[in-house]
C-alpha cells in the first residue's frame, strides 16, 4: 500500500495485520443482501466499505444474495439491487452469488452436525420454544426432543424436505447450550419448513435454512477473508463461530461488525419502507422522497455524491445519527459543480415589452456553467413577451430594494443574461388579478453595466415566451417532520410531511430543456436542482433534488 492507502479505520487495521502476518493471502469481502426490498443510504456505506476495501487490498468483493425466505424475496427486488449496486459504480467478478447456490451443500452440513450429535429435529411449536428459550436473565430448558437419536432425526429432516410433514410441526436445531448467558446460543433453528416455491430452485425444497445458519458457510464456500456486518449482529458472531469450528469447510472466516448508518428525518427499516408503500404514503419503492438508492437516482441525487458521503463517515464500532444535513452538503456540493444551469418559472407572468417589435426576435449566448467553459454554451431567445415568476414581481412601490430585490412598479431588475427592464403598468382580469405586465427594457444593456441613473433592484430569471416550454415540477421535502420520526413507542406513520410532494404543473422552462436527458442535472437558477424524471417519460416532468440552500436551518 502507499502512504495514502495506510490504515484509518479499525477494519482496515484488522487486514493489514491478518496480511503482514501472513494469516490472509488474498482479501475477499461480501455484500449480502436478502432480496426482500430495496436497497437504502444505509446499505450504501456498506456497499462502498466492502467493494472498497476489496479495491484498496487488490482483492475482490462478492455480490451476494442471502435467498434463504421465498415467502418475502422477489426477483424484481434481485434485479433492482443488481442494478443499484452497478449504478454505485461498483462491480464484481462472474456472477453475483446466491444463498441458494448452496442449498445442497447446506443441508449435506446439516445432516453431518446431526451425525455428530450437534443438531437435532425438534416438535416443539413456536410458542413452546420461546416458553423453553428462556429470556435474558433466566436459562433455557432442554427441548424434551433433544436426545432424539442422530438416526431418528436424520429419518425426519429428510422427511421436512420432502414435504410429508406440516409447516410448523417440526424445526431442525443445532445442539449448543441451552443455558447460555447468549439466547443465540440456545439450540438456535437450522432449519424450518416452509412448503412455498423458490425464485431460483422452483419446488426441490420444503425446507429452508435460516440466515444465521446459512450466512457464515456461504462465505466459507466463497473464501471470504473478512465478513464485515452492521453491529446488531455482533451477538450472532459467537454463533457465526460456532458453526465454522463445528462444520468441515473449505476455508474459516472471521466476522467483524462496524456501526450501521443512521439519518436523521427519515426511517432505514426495510419492514417500515415496506409499509410506506404497501401503504401506498409514498409511489413506490423508487418514489424520490424514500431513502433508497433508486429514489434517490430518480430524485436526482448522483451516484458520485453517495459515494463521497459513505467516504466521509466514520467506520466505527458505535452506531450513531447523522445529520441529513451533512448528506444534502455532499449532494449540493457535487451538483454545484456537475449540474448545467437552465431557466425555469414555476408560476408564471407574462411580462411584455412595449418597446420592443411584436414578433421580433433576439438570440442571447448562455454558459451551461459560468465556471466550467468545457460544458459549453446554450441559445436563449429573446422576445418582447417572456414569462417570469409571480414572486418577482410586486404593485407595491413602497417596498424596500433590501427586503425586494425583484421588479416593481416604476423600478428596474436584470434579467438573468439579457436587459435591464422596467415595470411600467400591469393588466389584470374581471376578479383583480394580474394577468400581464407591461414593461420595457434599457437598451444596450446586454452585457453591460447600467447607465447612470439607473440601479437595477436584482436580478431575476425569465423565459421567452414564444419558444418556452411547458413542464411539470415535482418539489420533494424530507418525508417526516420528526428528526426521530420512529423514536420509542412513536408511530412514523404519524409523522409523514403533508408537504413533502408539491406538484406544480403549467411551468415554463427555456426551450433547451425540451430534450432533457433523464439522469442530466440542471440548477434551475434561482430555484434549486432539477432532474428528469425517469417514469413519467411521456410528458416533461422535473423532480426537485434539493434546493439551493437548506430552508430547515433554524
Amino acid at each position: 500500500m502507499t502512504d495514502l492507502d495506510k490504515p484509518t479505520n479499525f477494519i482496515q487495521q484488522i487486514i493489514s495485520a491478518d496480511l503482514d502476518a501472513g494469516r490472509v493471502n488474498n482479501v475477499i469481502t461480501r455484500f449480502p443482501p436478502e432480496p426482500n426490498g430495496y436497497l437504502h443510504i444505509g446499505h450504501a456505506k456498506s456497499i462502498c466499505l466492502n467493494f472498497g476495501l476489496a479495491a484498496q487490498y487488490n482483492g475482490k468483493c462478492n455480490l451476494r444474495f442471502d435467498d434463504t425466505n421465498p415467502e418475502k424475496e422477489d426477483q424484481a427486488f434481485v434485479d433492482a439491487i443488481t442494478a443499484d449496486v452497478k449504478w454505485l459504480g461498483f462491480d464484481w467478478e462472474g456472477d453475483a452469488c446466491y444463498a441458494s447456490n448452496y442449498f445442497d451443500q447446506l443441508y449435506t452440513w446439516a445432516q453431518y452436525l446431526i451425525g455428530e450429535n450437534k443438531a437435532y429435529v425438534c416438535e416443539l411449536n413456536a410458542e413452546e420454544m420461546r416458553e423453553y428459550r428462556g429470556t435474558l436473565t433466566e436459562t433455557g430448558t432442554n427441548s424434551p426432543y433433544r436426545e432424539r437419536s442422530a438416526e431418528e432425526s436424520l429419518s425426519l429432516l429428510e422427511k421436512m424436505r420432502d414435504g410429508k410433514v406440516d409447516e410448523g410441526a417440526m424445526t431442525l436445531r443445532a445442539k449448543i447450550d441451552m443455558a447460555s448467558a447468549n439466547i443465540n446460543l440456545r439450540d438456535p433453528v437450522l432449519y424450518r419448513i416452509k412448503k412455498m416455491a423458490h425464485q431460483r430452485t422452483g419446488d426441490k425444497w420444503n425446507i429452508y435454512p435460516s440466515y444465521d445458519f446459512a450466512h457464515g458457510q456461504e462465505d466459507a464456500i466463497e473464501g471470504v477473508s473478512h465478513s464485515i456486518c452492521t453491529l446488531e449482529f455482533a451477538a450472532n458472531r459467537p454463533l457465526y463461530d460456532w458453526f465454522t469450528a463445528n462444520l468441515p469447510l473449505p476455508s474459516v472466516p472471521k466476522q467483524y461488525e462496524f456501526g450501521r448508518l443512521n439519518l436523521n428525518y427519515t426511517v432505514m427499516s426495510k419492514r417500515k419502507l415496506k409499509l410506506l408503500v404497501d401503504d401506498n404514503h409514498v409511489a413506490g419503492w423508487d418514489d424520490p422522497r424514500m431513502p433508497t438508492i433508486s429514489g434517490l437516482r430518480r430524485r436526482g441525487v448522483s451516484a458520485q455524491a453517495i459515494r463521497n458521503f459513505c467516504d466521509s463517515l466514520a467506520v466505527a464500532k458505535t452506531d450513531g445519527i447523522v445529520d441529513v444535513a451533512q448528506f444534502e452538503h455532499f449532494i449540493r456540493d457535487d451538483l454545484n459543480v456537475n449540474a448545467h444551469r437552465a431557466m425555469c418559472v414555476l408560476k408564471p407572468l407574462l411580462l411584455r415589452l412595449s418597446n420592443l417589435e411584436e414578433g421580433s426576435c433576439e438570440l442571447f449566448s448562455a454558459a451551461n456553467h459560468p465556471n466550467r467553459e468545457e460544458l459549453g454554451s446554450r441559445h436563449l431567445n429573446f422576445s418582447n413577451k417572456l414569462f417570469i415568476d409571480r414572486a418577482d414581481f410586486s404593485e407595491d412601490t413602497t417596498l424596500s430594494r433590501k427586503k425586494f430585490k425583484r421588479l416593481v412598479i416604476g423600478d428596474y431588475v436584470r434579467l438573468r443574461g439579457a436587459y435591464i427592464v422596467r415595470a411600467d403598468e400591469v393588466i389584470k382580469d374581471s376578479t383583480g388579478n394580474i394577468v400581464e405586465v407591461v414593461g420595457s427594457i434599457v437598451p444596450n444593456t446586454v452585457g453591460a453595466d447600467a447607465p447612470e441613473g439607473i440601479r437595477p433592484r436584482g436580478v431575476i430569471h425569465w423565459v421567452d415566451s414564444a419558444t418556452a416550454v411547458e413542464c411539470t415540477i415535482n418539489l420533494y421535502d424530507r418525508l417526516f417532520k420528526e428528526a426521530a420520526p420512529d423514536e420509542g413507542n412513536k408511530n412514523f406513520l404519524e409523522h409523514i410531511n403533508p408537504a413533502s410532494l408539491i406538484r406544480i404543473t403549467g411551468c415554463k422552462a427555456e426551450s433547451s430543456l425540451s430534450d432533457a436527458a433523464v439522469g442530466h442535472h440542471y440548477q434551475f437558477e434561482r430555484e434549486g436542482y432539477f432532474t428528469r424524471d425517469s417514469i413519467e417519460k411521456d410528458a416533461l416532468v422535473f423532480n426537485c433534488t434539493i434546493g439551493l440552500r437548506d430552508n430547515w436551518k433554524a
